[in-house]
């Protein structure tokens, strides 16, 4: 894709208040590609939503962590049963709205960086309906 067709994204510091924030894996496993593939999906596809940075979260960096307490909704993408994303959200002593770990939803893990496209999509419309029915956090 030429960089003339690039989707740019509100920025992140701001104009992301009042947005649901993704904070998704991206391990160097299938589960980690396809949460992170995910997060992507949702950003693309619904102007209120928003992939933020969770290494910068982890990093304790105030403007991204500011972001995901700001959140409208909290939508945590976890690949394996480790729940690195959740766990780094929570010793921010932020609670997210939700919590999905990819492992758990039919993907197997594999230390590869290829997934399966279908996958994507199924679990996209999947947390996309359930975050639909959740109150906002503020």
């Amino acid at each position: 894709m030429s960089k003339e067709n690039w989707q740019l994204l509100q920025k992140c510091s701001q104009e992301t208040e009042g947005l649901d924030i993704i904070l998704a894996c991206d391990g160097a496993a299938s589960v980690g590609q396809v949460g992170h593939e995910v997060a992507v999906k949702l950003t693309r596809e619904n102007a209120e939503a928003r992939m933020c940075c969770l290494a910068a979260v982890g990093a304790n960096s105030k403007p991204h962590v500011a972001i995901a307490e700001k959140s409208r909704k909290l939508i945590i993408i976890n690949g394996c049963q480790n729940n690195c994303a959740s766990k780094i959200v929570r010793d921010k002593n932020i609670i997210p709205s939700y919590e999905i770990t990819i492992a758990k939803e039919g993907v197997d893990k594999v230390p590869t960086l290829d997934f399966d496209a279908e996958d994507v999509d199924r679990l996209a419309k999947k947390i996309s309906a359930e975050v639909s029915k959740l109150p906002a956090r503020n």
